[in-house]
């Protein structure tokens, strides 16, 4: 007998009960997670002393936190000041002053528990960090970023770091100098070649575009062992795909919503299914160098490309296929672009502000190198004021705002029991202005803080924080600060820089901490000697 026959006979008084009994049933469910447990979960939270604001059906604080963030986020600030933390987490600094440090944020029906404590901090990521792990990132994050080393877990991550790590080694960095080097000088060339045109000895550049540029070039020479151009395309269609993950931001989690054919999930498919035949191009030129036996010749430097490649390659290694490639190719991009290039951008436009330190960094550059030599791997090492300034950028300006970590059990923090599950947002920024690490003059510039070092510049081993913490700090550090050190040199050594006119102070989040309003800076060009 035909189903449909069965089902034509099926009385439609039962078939109203059963879809009842469905409704209801789904309907208790949604209760159970957008009410019920949410609910529970503040009134433990509230025993153990930790509030914050209430609970609103499915939105949680979502509403407030975006119209809080846009309102900051509508001009630009008034001054060129640096305490930039009611602007860039105005939710986080107005919350604060209400509940404290420690406080609850709801993201939905998703709790996330707000810790600026250092010590808190450092157990976290340091004393007690088997029992936490990285959260699971919104889908259209992960899209962008990989199911790499950023969002990997267990053996799988500590796989692919310990491949991958020899890229990053110090005495294999200092093999890709020549590398950075020779895109900085082009960049900075042009830069001279625009100002000769207008028949001037200045010229207005937009740094932010420039150093996205920048660091394209060099991450896909030094880390991918490629020419620009085969990279070039990643980067464009992985902006734009910035942009669709930036979004989603300011809407609240649905799970499964990933799946509906929305026009946002359409374009992020097709920009991800680019990205892929992009890097399987790449993947295969590379491959195919790999065996003319040139490409990782032992006098070269070894890049990450390579590494995983032939990782791949091994018998009896199945750990590492294609996929794994493509996806750790995905997060290096991103990463290695936005970081650098942040920093460079924070670094340039605060010594545009404070000419005296740019003329201190200036002269321990020609101290160290001269006026044109190209800095050597022994110079990198001597650059103390530079490093200052670098290491006050990245407190005064992190890259990255705020950091994720989720409970793995349940556990105690702080004094106060934490069920299993509960995510935390870590606010870096807030850390690296704090008062109560930094001093009163937590919100200013004066690299002079890390003149004996980063381990006395704060109170606290935990207050400096830009790379994170622990075991999974970002494996790129090493690259990022030895780029934007050689960039910085020889910048200093062929212009003099301020503000243009046109510049807007207005610092705020798209993924990463960017200037809203791009970078204009003025460079006047040294006459050689």
């Amino acid at each position: 007998m035909k189903i449909e026959s069965v089902l034509l006979k099926v009385p439609p008084v039962w078939a109203a009960a059963v879809t009842a009994a469905v409704v209801i049933i789904v309907s208790a469910k949604m209760g159970l997670i957008l009410w019920w447990k949410p609910r529970r979960i503040e009134k433990h939270f509230d025993r153990e002393g930790i509030r914050g604001p209430p609970y609103r059906f499915f939105i949680g604080n979502f509403k407030e936190l975006v119209s809080m963030m846009l309102a900051a986020s509508s001009h630009p600030m008034p001054n060129f000041s640096h305490n930039i933390l009611p602007r860039v987490l105005s939710f986080y600094h107005h919350w604060k002053k209400i509940y404290g440090s420690t406080f609850l944020i709801w993201f939905g029906p998703i709790v996330r528990v707000a810790v600026s404590d250092p010590d808190m901090i450092r157990e976290i990521f340091t004393t007690n960090s088997p029992f936490y792990e990285k959260n699971e990132a919104h889908p259209l994050v992960k899209q962008l970023e990989g199911n790499g080393l950023l969002t990997l877990k267990g053996q799988k991550w500590a796989l692919h770091r310990k491949l991958i790590s020899p890229t990053f080694h110090m005495d294999n960095l200092r093999l890709l100098i020549p590398l950075v080097e020779e895109s900085v000088v082009e960049m900075v060339e042009k830069w001279s070649a625009m100002a000769e045109s207008v028949d001037s000895s200045e010229v207005e550049i937009d740094v932010f575009e420039c150093f996205q540029a920048l660091t394209e070039d060099v991450i896909t020479k030094t880390v991918f062992g490629s020419s620009y151009e085969d990279g070039k395309a990643i980067f464009k269609l992985q902006t734009q795909q910035m942009i669709l993950a930036s979004q989603a931001f300011q809407q609240v989690f649905i799970p499964g919503y990933r799946f509906l054919p929305t026009r946002t999930n359409i374009n992020s498919w097709k920009l991800d299914k680019q990205i892929r035949k992009s890097l399987m191009k790449l993947i295969e030129g590379r491959k195919w160098n790999s065996e003319k036996k040139w490409a990782m010749d032992e006098k070269r430097p070894k890049d990450l490309l390579g590494l995983m490649i032939q990782a791949s390659s091994l018998k009896n290694n199945n750990s590492i296929t294609v996929h794994d490639i493509v996806e750790e190719c995905k997060g290096f991009f991103f990463a290695g672009k936005q970081t650098t290039s942040n920093l460079l951008t924070w670094t340039t436009v605060l010594l545009a502000m404070h000419p005296q330190w740019q003329i201190q960094a200036r002269d321990e550059v020609f101290n160290i190198c001269g006026s044109r030599a190209l800095p050597s791997k022994d110079d990198v090492s001597k650059f103390k004021i530079l490093t200052m300034i670098l290491n006050e950028s990245l407190r005064l300006y992190p890259p990255t705002v705020a950091t994720i970590r989720r409970a793995k059990a349940d556990v105690e923090l702080g004094g106060r029991m934490i069920p299993c599950g509960t995510e935390f947002l870590i606010p870096i920024l807030a850390v690296h202005h704090d008062q109560t690490i930094w001093g009163n003059d937590a919100s200013e510039f004066n690299p002079g803080r890390f003149s004996e070092g980063v381990g006395r510049a704060g109170n606290h081993p935990a207050g400096f924080i830009p790379f994170g913490l622990g075991v999974r700090t970002c494996i790129g550090q090493n690259l990022a600060v030895l780029e934007a050190k050689l960039t910085m040199a020889i910048i200093l050594q062929r212009f003099t820089f301020r503000l243009a006119p046109t510049y807007q102070h207005a610092p705020t989040v798209l993924m990463l901490l960017y200037p809203q309003y791009g970078a204009p800076i003025i460079f006047q060009k040294i006459p050689l000697n």
